[in-house]
């Protein structure tokens, strides 16, 4: 069983919990529910290197990220320093996060939010839409093809983008690519942990011209990102490296400028698991 098996698991069984407590007609009747949404293909599409920044407390790989951790500040200092979007860590059992940090985050800035969780169910749709979110995660290996064209389906009905998230480029085939906007893919092995930052170019290199392109996982230098970059790349999703600095928005801004550097000369970079 991997990671993403247990997470999946125990989310199941949180989710019928929330259900029994939080009516549909609950959620429905909040007012983030009936605000209009950002898209957020829109603003990952720019003339650069787009960052999604992600807020999370912590992780099953690596434990407590940030102990002093109060979103409204670190979404804020997102928003200062040049993120295109936001991810909030919404699973509460091996992240610690918690929609009420989406929230938070919504009331507190204007750019696209992401809610990262394990969305198994529509129910999960309409949490998001209820907390704030204008766009959900979609793991390809956590679905099989009806259930994840249904839920991408819904979320479009709801008016929620959706980042469709592979590990590997055989789960390429159980997508319509004709339909997909926005497709990521996790440089992180689910068996081993291992990063590999190549990851990314190969799987993408097979996608349509029309789809935006995200790297995810493991991504810490401005080298690496200058690499994808190069190589197709429009937007990256990180997280750790931001969360372990002492301001994430300075951490940020850092590594935007030292991006800038990389690509005005030529890199050459060892590209190894890191």
């Amino acid at each position: 069983m991997t990671i993403l098996d247990r997470i999946a698991q125990t989310v199941r069984e949180r989710l019928e919990e929330r259900k029994r407590r939080i009516p549909i007609t609950c959620l429905q009747e909040r007012a983030h529910y009936h605000s209009p949404t950002l898209p957020l293909a829109r603003a990952l599409r720019t003339d650069e290197l787009a960052i999604i920044a992600e807020i999370k407390k912590a992780s099953p790989s690596k434990g407590i990220l940030r102990r002093e951790f109060n979103v409204s500040d670190i979404a804020q200092q997102y928003k200062w320093y040049g993120a295109a979007a936001i991810s909030v860590l919404t699973e509460p059992d091996f992240f610690q996060g918690s929609l009420e940090h989406l929230e938070a985050a919504r009331r507190t800035v204007d750019l696209p939010l992401l809610r990262k969780d394990f969305i198994l169910d529509p129910y999960q749709l309409i949490e998001a839409r209820a907390y704030g979110a204008d766009a959900v995660l979609l793991i390809a290996a956590l679905l099989d093809p009806v259930q994840l064209h249904e839920l991408y389906d819904m979320a479009t009905e709801l008016g929620l983008s959706c980042l469709v998230e592979v590990h590997a480029e055989a789960e390429l085939d159980q997508l319509d690519l004709d339909r997909i906007e926005i497709l990521g893919v996790n440089n992180r092995n689910l068996h081993n942990f291992e990063v590999d930052v190549t990851q990314a170019v190969r799987v993408l290199q097979r996608v349509p011209a029309h789809i935006v392109r995200v790297a995810e996982s493991g991504l810490r230098t401005a080298e690496e990102l200058a690499y994808l970059r190069r190589n197709g790349i429009d937007a990256v999703l990180i997280g750790e490296t931001f969360m372990r600095a002492l301001e994430p928005g300075r951490a940020l801004e850092a590594l935007r400028q030292e991006l800038q550097a990389c690509l005005e000369r030529p890199v050459v970079l060892r590209l190894v698991g890191s």
